[in-house]
C-alpha cells in the first residue's frame, strides 16, 4: 500500500532524526525565504514558531567569525560551473552554546542557467570536531614530547660533562683559589640548565624515576628565582628556606614539576595579581599530631600559598581527583593536581589544602625527612673490578676515566655495543657494564640483554638522558642501576662501588 504524501513527510523527518541530518531549501528569487526540516530546527535549537523562515534568520545564527566564508560559499555555489556548497562552520544557539555543522547544497537552475533555489543538508559535527581537535593535540604533543625528549638526550650528554669536570676541578682547587669561584659559577649553570632538561623530559614523558637523596631548600631557591621571572609582575613571590638542609629522598625532577604544577594553580587563582609565598621548613609528628596517617617523625614541609580566589570544601574535595577542574575549556587538563598527589605518594608523604573562599589556598607537601642514618648507608665503599664503559659521547668516556681513575678499578673503553662485544669476547673479568641506553646501531639495553644472558653475575649500570625504552630496562633479566644524566662524578663512583660490592 502506498502512502501518503504525509506519511513521506514523516518517514523522511524520522529518517533525518535518526542521521542527525537536518534539510533546507532557500528561495533565490528574492523573498529571502528559506524553509527547513524539524531536524536542522533541533540542529540550531530554534522551536518552528521561532524562526520566521528567513535567509536574514538563519545567517543571525551563524557564528559572527564564520558568516563571511558562509556567506562566500553560498555565492560562489551560485555562478555557473561554481565549486558547489559545501562547507563546516560555526552556529550559535540561542542559549549562547555553540556548534559545528557540515553543510552541504545543489543549486538548482532555471531553462536560462540561472539559479532560482538551493537545497541543502545540515549535519551536527560538533562531537566529531572535538575528537579531531584531541588527535590534532595528542599528536602535537607527540610531536612536541620527541623533540623535546631529543634536545635534552643531546644537552645531557654535554651537561654530564660540564658538570662533572667542574666538580673534579672543584676537587683540585684549594679552597682560596682565585679561580674557584668561577667553577663553582660553571657548576651552577650546568645544574640550572639540568634542571630544564628534566623539565623537557617531564614534558615528554619520556624520564625514567630516579629518587636519590637532595636538599629541597636549594629546589625551593632555584623555583623562587624562576617564579621571579616567569610568572609575571603582577603577581609578587617570595621563596624561602629554613636554616640548615632540608634532605628528602625522591625524584628531584618530579618534586620540581609538582611545585611548578602548584604554582601555576596559583597563578590563575589570581587574574588580577597577589601574592604567592613558598617557605620550606622542618616539622615533627608526634602522637598528639592531629594529621590523620602520619608516623611519627621529622618532615619536610613545603607550602605553596596564594592570595586569590580560594576554594570551597566541595572543589577541595575533588582537587586531586584526575580530570577534576574548575577552569573552563581548553584552560585546564585537570591533571595538575592529581600527578602532584602521585609524585607525594612515591616520596612517602602526604599532601593538605587549607582554602576559604576570598582567602587564598595554601597547600602543603609533607616529605620525610631522609636521616642521618640513611646518609651513612649509602655513603661510598671501597671496591676493585673491571668495569667496562660503552658510551658514544668522547666526553662522557672521559669524565668516567677521569672519575675512576683515583679508585681501584680497571676501566675498559668502547665508543659503540659492537666494539664492547669484542672487548667482552677478549676480556672475561668483567665485573661491571656501564652503558650509554642510546647509542647509534645496537642500544646499550640490547647490549646489556646479550653480556647479562652470557655472564649472569655482570652487574649492569644503564647511563640514561633520554630513552623511549624503560619498559625495556625493567626486562632485563636481573635488576639493573639507572643513572640519569647529568650526573655527577662522586654519584658516579658510589654507583660503581655499589655494584662492585654487591
Amino acid at each position: 500500500m502506498a502512502s501518503s504524501p504525509e506519511e513521506t513527510i514523516a518517514h523522511l523527518e524520522r529518517a533525518q532524526q535518526v542521521a542527525h541530518i537536518g534539510s533546507w531549501v532557500s528561495e533565490l528569487d528574492g523573498s529571502d525565504r528559506v524553509v527547513w526540516s524539524a531536524e536542522t530546527g533541533r540542529i540550531f535549537d530554534v522551536p518552528p514558531d521561532r524562526f520566521d523562515g528567513t535567509s536574514t534568520a538563519f545567517f543571525a545564527l551563524i557564528h559572527p567569525d564564520d558568516r563571511a566564508a558562509v556567506s562566500a560559499a553560498a555565492e560562489a555555489a551560485i555562478f555557473p560551473n561554481g565549486p558547489g556548497y559545501d562547507i563546516e562552520h560555526r552556529i550559535v544557539r540561542p542559549d549562547g552554546g555553540v556548534r559545528w555543522v557540515h553543510g552541504r547544497a545543489d543549486v538548482v537552475r532555471d531553462r536560462d542557467g540561472k539559479a532560482v533555489r538551493m537545497i541543502g543538508t545540515v549535519q551536527d559535527i560538533t562531537d566529531r570536531r572535538l575528537l579531531e581537535e584531541e588527535l590534532r593535540q595528542l599528536q602535537k604533543m607527540e610531536a612536541i614530547g620527541r623533540l623535546a625528549g631529543g634536545i635534552a638526550h643531546d644537552l645531557n650528554n654535554a651537561l654530564t660533562a660540564i658538570s662533572g669536570f667542574a666538580e673534579l676541578a672543584l676537587g683540585a682547587l684549594a679552597a682560596d683559589h682565585r679561580a674557584r669561584p668561577d667553577v663553582e659559577e660553571v657548576r651552577r649553570g650546568a645544574e640550572r640548565a639540568a634542571s630544564v632538561t628534566r623539565q623537557l623530559l617531564a614534558f615528554s614523558r619520556k624520564r625514567m624515576l630516579q629518587p636519590r637523596r637532595f636538599d629541597v631548600s636549594e629546589t625551593v631557591a632555584s623555583m623562587g628565582r624562576l617564579l621571579s621571572r616567569v610568572i609575571g609582575p603582577e603577581v609578587r613571590v617570595t621563596a624561602r628556606a629554613g636554616d640548615g638542609p632540608l634532605t628528602i629522598v625522591g625524584d628531584p625532577g618530579q618534586v620540581e614539576q609538582a611545585i611548578i604544577n602548584l604554582t601555576i594553580n596559583a597563578k590563575d587563582a589570581m587574574p588580577g595579581g597577589g601574592e604567592l609565598t613558598l617557605p620550606a621548613s622542618v616539622a615533627r609528628v608526634d602522637g598528639a599530631d592531629p594529621r590523620p596517617k602520619m608516623p611519627a617523625g621529622s618532615y619536610v614541609v613545603v607550602r605553596v600559598a596564594d592570595t586569590g580566589a580560594g576554594m570551597s570544601p566541595e572543589t577541595q574535595a575533588h582537587a586531586f581527583e584526575p580530570f577534576f577542574t574548575t577552569k573552563g575549556a581548553g584552560k585546564g587538563t585537570g591533571l595538575g593536581l592529581s600527578m602532584v598527589y602521585g609524585t607525594i605518594k612515591q616520596c612517602s608523604g602526604f599532601v593538605f589544602i587549607e582554602s576559604e573562599i576570598g582567602r587564598g589556598t595554601t597547600i602543603e607537601l609533607w616529605f620525610p625527612a631522609a636521616t642521618e642514618a640513611a646518609a651513612a648507608a649509602a655513603g661510598p665503599r671501597s671496591g676493585a673490578g673491571t668495569v667496562l664503559v660503552v658510551d658514544d659521547e668522547p666526553a662522557v668516556r672521559t669524565l668516567v676515566t677521569s672519575t675512576l681513575r683515583a679508585d681501584p678499578v680497571k676501566v675498559l673503553l668502547a665508543t659503540s655495543a659492537e666494539e664492547a662485544i669484542a672487548i667482552a669476547g677478549v676480556h672475561r673479568d668483567i665485573d661491571v657494564l656501564l652503558t650509554d641506553a642510546v647509542m647509534p646501531g645496537k642500544s646499550g639495553i640490547e647490549l646489556a640483554r646479550l653480556l647479562v644472558s652470557e655472564r649472569p653475575g655482570l652487574r649492569v649500570l644503564i647511563m640514561t638522558g633520554y630513552t623511549p625504552d624503560a619498559a625495556a630496562i625493567d626486562e632485563l633479566p636481573q635488576p639493573v642501576v639507572v643513572l640519569q644524566k647529568p650526573f655527577s662524578p662522586s654519584d658516579l663512583r658510589k654507583r660503581v662501588r655499589e655494584a662492585l660490592d654487591r
